[in-house]
């Protein structure tokens, strides 16, 4: 575990263990890099190098005021990659983190990277607009910064312990310590990152990037996403990416990497040996 300095003096956290091919994890909003404590333990398991890195703002990195975009995302990511000198990466995205690792393959190039994943992830647009009149509308977003800046732990006590896992169906048992984890990631981050980051994961456009990636991607989603919804998401990004194959998961939820990370961890391994 270390930090990598970026351009502009931003510290970011990472985690690189193991040996072999590298499998490189961005998480999603408002969480850090201990969300993909099941998968970096499978894969380093399995033997390969696994490395994750909180995003700026988010645990361990540094709490500047400035730089909660995509693109800055994508060069943090890119100075994580250089630092450690990765090759022949898979890049695994959840979330937020599947747009950002989109936007370092479209910005940074595709020379370092074999192939990637993106597991329940934000592209190509959340937001609804005249051309993607599928996505939610901007008030649903608007809600979530309000709700951030003015009762950040109790809502994220109640995203964590509804929506995000799906405990909010029927017959779902929700798990209270799923739920005491999550809290406690996001409230280790700061809430001006947490704040800015909501425009960054719902109002970017990943159009463009999708359409320039030409290694294979793996688009996981559930079709009971409520933080992503399924149809205005992964079929969509499927359909964009040139070499982009879509996998589909009846009933499970936005935090499937958690819950159901045995059926997940599975099919990424089969899909990084192919």
């Amino acid at each position: 575990m270390g930090f990598v300095t970026t351009s502009d003096g931003t510290e970011i956290f990472y985690k690189d263990w193991g040996s072999g091919q590298p499998v490189v994890f961005s998480h999603g909003w408002p969480l850090s890099s201990d969300d993909w404590d099941p998968q970096m333990m499978y894969f380093l398991g399995q033997g390969f190098r696994v490395v994750a890195h909180d995003r700026r703002g988010h645990g361990r990195s540094s709490q500047g005021p400035d730089g909660h975009d995509m693109d800055h995302y994508a060069d943090d990511l890119a100075a994580v990659v250089e630092h450690l000198d990765l090759r022949d990466a898979i890049h695994v995205g959840h979330s937020t983190g599947g747009g950002e690792v989109v936007r370092y393959l479209a910005r940074h190039g595709q020379d370092r990277a074999a192939k990637a994943v993106l597991i329940s992830a934000v592209p190509p647009l959340m937001v609804r607009t005249d051309g993607n009149p599928g996505g939610l509308p901007k008030s649903v977003f608007d809600d979530f910064q309000v709700q951030t800046a003015t009762r950040r732990s109790s809502f994220f006590r109640e995203v964590a312990a509804g929506p995000f896992y799906g405990f909010n169906r029927d017959g779902v048992e929700p798990d209270e310590a799923v739920i005491q984890n999550w809290w406690r990631q996001g409230m280790t981050g700061a809430a001006k990152a947490h704040h800015d980051g909501i425009v960054a994961f719902s109002q970017t456009d990943f159009t463009g990037d999708l359409k320039q990636i030409t290694i294979p991607v793996l688009v996981m989603h559930g079709d009971d996403d409520q933080i992503v919804p399924y149809a205005d998401a992964g079929p969509l990004s499927a359909e964009l990416l040139p070499n982009g194959t879509l996998k589909t998961y009846a009933g499970f939820p936005h935090g499937m990497i958690t819950t159901q990370a045995d059926v997940i961890n599975a099919d990424l391994l089969a899909f990084a040996r192919s």
